[in-house]
C-alpha cells in the first residue's frame, strides 16, 4: 500500500490533514501527488511534506491509482468534466458533502470504482472520524480505508443514505463541541475566572470526557449519570439544561444538519 501513488485533486486542509497522515505513517511522499488552483498553495505543500505537485488535474490522473477529490461541493462537476472516463483500476475516494457515488460515478464512467467518504477536522491531528460507503471490489475499499485510516479511526455504513446522518453527528458533530467549549469559558470568565485558566480548564475536561467515553466501555448516559451526586452542583446544572430544553435543541440541530445534506445532495 505505501507503493501506491495517490493523487490529490484539491490542496485544502482537509487533502493536507490525509497527507500529514500518510507521510507520517511512512508513505512515501514521492508516491503523493497534488494538484491545486493556488500555486501558492501548492509550494506550501511541496516544501512542508515533500509532495509531488502537479499543474492539471489530468495530469495527476494519469499517475495516480488513487485519486482523492478534496473539492467543495459546487465545484466537482468541473473537476469530474476534467478527469473524464476512469480506468476500472483506479480508485477514486470523495470527501465532497453530499455527492453521491452514483452522481460521480456518472460522470466518469460505469467502470469508475468510487468510495464516498464523511471525515471530520480533528483529521488535521490524526484524530479524525471518517465514515466510508462503497460498493466498490475489496481492493477500493482496502485502499479507502488506507488512506483515511492514517488521520484516524474509519467506519463503513452499508447504506449510502445513511451518509446524511453521519454528516450531522461527526462531520459536522466538531462545530457542537466548540461551541460548548466557547460558552463554557465564556461563562467561566464572567463567573470571575482569567481568560486562560478557562481555556484550560474546558479543553482538559474535554480531553478526559472523551477519553472516558471511547476507553471505560461505559455508555454516555451511564458517565453521566456516575459523575451526577443527586442534590450536588452537576445535578443543578444538569436541570437548568434541561429546562431549557437542551435535548430538544440538539435534536433539532442534528435534524437540520441531516436535511441539509440530503438538500446538497
Amino acid at each position: 500500500m505505501n507503493k501506491l501513488n495517490i493523487g490529490f485533486i484539491g490542496g485544502g486542509n482537509m487533502a493536507e490533514a490525509l497527507i500529514a497522515g500518510l507521510t507520517a505513517a511512512g508513505h512515501g511522499a514521492a508516491h503523493v501527488h497534488v494538484t491545486d488552483i493556488s500555486q501558492a498553495r501548492l509550494d506550501t505543500l511541496h516544501q512542508q511534506y515533500g509532495v509531488t505537485c502537479y499543474g492539471d488535474i489530468a495530469r495527476l490522473a494519469l499517475s495516480s491509482d488513487v485519486l482523492v477529490l478534496a473539492v467543495k461541493p459546487q465545484q466537482i462537476d468541473e473537476v469530474l468534466g476534467k478527469l473524464g472516463a476512469i480506468d476500472g483500476g483506479q480508485t477514486v475516494i470523495s470527501i465532497a458533502a453530499g455527492i453521491s457515488t452514483a452522481r460521480i460515478a456518472g460522470k466518469l464512467g460505469e467502470k469508475a470504482a468510487v468510495v464516498r467518504v464523511m471525515p471530520n477536522t480533528p483529521c488535521l491531528l490524526g484524530a479524525g472520524m471518517s465514515v466510508l460507503f462503497s460498493k466498490a471490489d475489496k481492493i477500493h475499499r482496502q485502499r479507502a480505508e488506507y488512506v483515511l485510516a492514517a488521520s484516524g479511526q474509519t467506519a463503513w455504513i452499508d447504506e449510502e443514505q445513511q451518509m446524511h446522518a453521519v454528516t450531522a453527528v461527526s462531520g459536522s458533530g466538531p462545530a457542537y463541541f466548540f461551541l460548548l467549549a466557547e460558552l463554557m469559558q465564556a461563562t467561566g470568565q464572567a463567573l470571575g475566572l482569567p481568560r486562560e485558566l478557562c481555556e484550560q480548564l474546558v479543553g482538559q475536561t474535554a480531553l478526559g470526557s472523551a477519553r472516558m467515553l471511547l476507553e471505560s466501555g461505559k455508555s454516555a448516559e451511564l458517565l453521566r449519570q456516575q459523575v451526577t451526586s443527586p442534590g450536588g452542583t452537576t445535578q443543578a446544572a444538569l436541570e437548568a439544561m434541561f429546562e431549557g430544553q437542551l435535548p430538544e435543541t440538539v435534536r433539532n440541530a442534528l435534524s437540520a444538519a441531516a436535511k441539509r445534506s440530503r438538500e446538497l445532495a
